[in-house]
């Protein structure tokens, strides 16, 4: 039984349609990952999943109750803010200590408690938005690119992360990434999106597919996607939607 359900889902701003007609189920304990060039909606699909935005046509069905961490694609912190990683956890509801003690421990942050937020690397960062994130154990875990800025070697640890939380916590998990060697390691489903779903499968029915490309590696500085067309449907296996990759919908500032 799907943990979320999301049917026929259309999004517009300005008059400008940014999601059309999406369908899109995700289970418990679940790590689905989003792919597509820039203005394809990745971000406007959490946040309509969040229930951020009003869509124009279909619906996001959650169950009553359902909690959702979320770690944003950026976060900018004036540096002379006196704030330290204890206190950033309790923005903006407080929390106690031991449930920050816990969320940090999760995340591999342990020993930042007492660091000042401005004082962090890339990487402690990340973890302590994560940390944040999964404060009280969400049922879904959202993350829009958690790892841009980081390097290689940051970026595969920062996922293995999430791997193991999504066991520990038994949280679904929905991510935005533009790095194709994460769509390949860490999920069990990748869903192309370009103002539409363009196709969906497993990553290996997906690499695998004859026709699959790498995107926009000279407009995105080496950001890699994986589409397919409507017509390999048949001989690859993967589930192709009914609208293949239209250039009208082409690169620009994500949505």
């Amino acid at each position: 039984m799907p943990l979320f359900t999301i049917r026929n889902l259309s999004v517009a701003y300005g008059g400008k349609t940014v999601l059309s007609h999406v369908d899109m189920d995700v289970s418990k304990g679940e790590i689905v990952t989003i792919v597509g060039p820039n203005g394809s909606g990745k971000s406007t699909l959490l946040r309509a999943i969040v229930g951020s935005v009003i869509p124009a046509t279909g619906s996001v069905s959650k169950p009553t109750g359902m909690t959702i961490g979320y770690v944003p694609q950026t976060l900018s912190l004036h540096p002379g803010l006196p704030l330290t990683v204890r206190r950033f956890l309790s923005l903006p509801i407080p929390v106690s200590d031991d449930a920050a003690a816990k969320a940090l421990e999760l995340t591999g942050a342990d020993n930042l408690g007492a660091a000042a937020m401005s004082s962090l690397s890339g990487g402690q960062f990340q973890r302590v938005l994560l940390a944040r994130a999964v404060l009280g154990s969400p049922d879904l875990l959202l993350l829009d690119e958690p790892t841009q800025g980081l390097d290689q070697p940051g970026s595969a640890a920062f996922y293995r992360l999430i791997d193991t939380l999504r066991h520990e916590i038994g949280c679904a998990v929905v991510m935005v990434s533009h790095e194709l060697h994460v769509v390949m390691s860490a999920s069990d489903r990748v869903i192309c999106l370009n103002g539409h779903i363009c196709c969906e499968g497993t990553p290996e029915v997906v690499s695998n597919a004859p026709e699959y490309r790498a995107l926009f590696g000279t407009l995105t500085g080496g950001a890699l996607a994986l589409y397919r067309h409507e017509h390999d449907h048949d001989h690859a296996g993967a589930h192709t939607h009914d609208h293949a990759h239209d250039p009208s919908h082409g690169p620009g500032r994500d949505a």
